[in-house]
């Protein structure tokens, strides 16, 4: 299993202002514990006051008590990619805080579904008995969800982050509200579109067996379609293999739906393929809008195809959970949710909200990214 879960001085060359771990001197002459100190973030339009503000205030809560040891994991579908900001942060954090703690990847993904979330459920269970007393997990799915209430019924704290498990006993998701997050793509790709009527191309997914791809689909269906757009749904094909039949399936709606295509909005991290079916149907001046920050679809943006794209946050969600672990441990349960409550959607859910990154904003993101070392 490879372990990348290291202090950010060590994992990224970068010097912190981070406390030190412990409540006394071993001499017990009462040596007062330092204070746990964020690394300043600089201003800048794409900045989250608000996320920060709450942030702020979960660590001066924490302050007020003794700093105490604890050891946790984080838990990844993959390193890199859209995860490498989220692995960033988590080990920001850690560090920060000064825990024992690791980010690790899954012990072997094979993109078998069944699988993976079987190796996910084991990588769990051996996490506990290591001795974890939190647990930040992006899930594969629904069958990791006994051996996370095995953990939680053991007395270790689970935070869900990127991918819910609300059947599951964890304490808090930290993500995206994807019914709403479709929404707000909607409403971007709406104010693009000439007047109806027309055709959007969804590259998304109705999948039940998905719960947040099918919310944030069907947010985004609900503002295209109230607005009198019809609408078309072409599931995502995530393997790189898929890639021909989705920009074909695409091009061809493009080619021959009625009414015609005016729009396409793609919802996840291969998004740039709509910006090629546009391409390969020789329509490139069709608008599009995508979501994340994929390396391809920035390219796009800098060529003027996407004319925005939809960030998750994914460096805030990694930095929140440690953060959100080690506050469940000092303060307690309620007393964590009660200071998240700016951003709770509800008892067990926190909305990171959405950077939305016109096309022409592509180098001022990068700038913000960089400034919190967060760039893909």
């Amino acid at each position: 299993m490879k372990m990348i879960g290291r202090r950010w001085m060590a994992a990224f060359g970068l010097t912190l202002m981070t406390a030190a771990c412990g409540t006394s001197d071993p001499t017990g002459a009462g040596e007062e514990a330092a204070l746990i100190k964020r690394a300043p973030t600089l201003e800048n339009e794409f900045t989250p006051v608000e996320l920060e503000a709450t942030i702020d205030n979960l660590v001066a809560e924490i302050n007020k008590n003794s700093i105490e040891p604890m050891q946790m994991t984080v838990m990844l579908k993959t390193l890199s990619a859209f995860f490498a900001p989220i692995a960033t942060g988590a080990n920001r954090a850690m560090g920060e805080l000064g825990v024992t703690g690791n980010v690790v990847g899954p012990l072997q993904q094979t993109g078998d579904q069944k699988a993976d979330m079987e190796g996910q459920s084991r990588q769990i269970k051996q996490t506990v008995m290591e001795g974890a007393e939190g647990i930040g997990i992006s899930p594969f799915g629904d069958g990791n969800v006994a051996a996370l209430d095995e953990a939680v019924a053991k007395g270790v704290h689970v935070v869900t982050l990127d991918t819910d498990l609300a059947s599951s006993k964890r304490s808090i998701y930290v993500g995206t509200n994807n019914k709403s997050a479709g929404t707000t793509a909607g409403k971007t790709l709406l104010a693009l579109l000439p007047s109806g009527p027309g055709t959007v191309v969804i590259h998304g997914s109705l999948d039940p067996t998905w719960i947040d791809g099918k919310d944030r689909t069907q947010g985004a269906q609900g503002v295209l379609e109230a607005a009198g757009y019809r609408t078309l749904v072409r599931p995502v094909t995530w393997n790189q293999e898929g890639e021909a039949d989705d920009v074909e399936w695409m091009k061809t709606q493009i080619e021959t739906a009625e009414p015609p295509v005016v729009g396409l909005i793609g919802l996840f991290d291969l998004s740039y393929r709509c910006a090629m079916a546009t391409e390969a149907a020789d329509k490139p001046d069709l608008p599009v809008v995508t979501f994340d920050f994929n390396p391809k679809t920035v390219d796009y943006m800098r060529e003027g195809r996407v004319k925005a794209t939809h960030i998750q946050r994914q460096y805030y969600q990694g930095y929140l959970v440690p953060y959100i672990l080690y506050g469940i441990k000092t303060l307690g349960l309620e007393a964590t949710k009660s200071i998240l409550a700016p951003q709770m959607v509800d008892d067990s859910r926190f909305n990171l909200g959405l950077d939305v990154v016109p096309g022409n904003k592509v180098d001022e993101y990068n700038s913000f990214l960089d400034s919190i070392g967060a760039n893909q």
